[in-house]
C-alpha cells in the first residue's frame, strides 16, 4: 500500500531545479509533493508525483541518478496535534522514522504526510488500526 516516491540526486547549481521541473511538465507529470535537502555541491530532491513511471522513466534517460523509494502516506486531519498523535503511535511500536514532509489537499481539511519508516508494513498497520487512513498512489493521481 506504500507509495512510491522519486529521489532524484540534483546539482547543487542555478537552473538545476527548473530543468527536472521542466522536463516532467513536457511529460505531463504533475507534482504532489515536494522535499529537497541541500549540500554545498548537490541536493536530494525528493517527489511524489501523478505519473510515477513516465516521471522515472523521463528523469533516468535524461541523466539523473534517481531511485524509487517505498514510502508511507497518511492522512491526517488538520487541527493541531493530529501529526503528534500519528507519530506517537509509530514511537509506541517502535518504528523508526528517517524523515518525513506534508503536502495539502485543494479541497479537503486535512494534510498528506510521506513518511519514510524503517518498516513500512508495520508502520501501515500501526496507524491503520489507530484509525488513521493511508493513502496510495492511486490517491495522488486523484488530487
Amino acid at each position: 500500500m506504500s507509495l512510491k516516491q522519486l529521489t532524484i540526486f540534483v546539482p547543487n547549481e542555478q537552473g538545476s531545479l527548473v530543468s527536472i521541473t521542466e522536463t516532467l511538465a513536457k511529460h505531463n507529470v504533475n507534482l504532489r509533493a515536494l522535499s529537497i535537502a541541500d549540500t554545498e555541491e548537490f541536493g536530494i530532491l525528493r517527489l511524489i508525483v501523478n505519473d510515477t513511471k513516465t516521471a522515472y522513466e523521463t528523469l533516468k534517460e535524461e541523466g539523473y541518478l534517481i531511485k524509487l523509494t517505498d514510502v508511507v502516506g497518511v492522512k491526517i486531519g488538520d487541527e493541531p496535534g493530529k501529526l503528534s498523535k500519528a507519530l506517537a503511535v509509530l514511537d509506541e511500536k517502535n518504528i523508526n522514522m528517517e524523515y518525513l514532509y506534508a503536502f495539502m489537499s485543494r479541497t479537503e481539511k486535512h494534510a498528506y504526510v510521506v513518511l519514510r519508516v524503517a518498516d513500512n508494513a508495520a508502520a501501515e498497520k500501526a496507524l491503520e488500526d489507530a484509525s488513521f487512513h493511508m493513502i496510495t498512489d492511486a490517491d495522488v493521481c486523484k488530487l
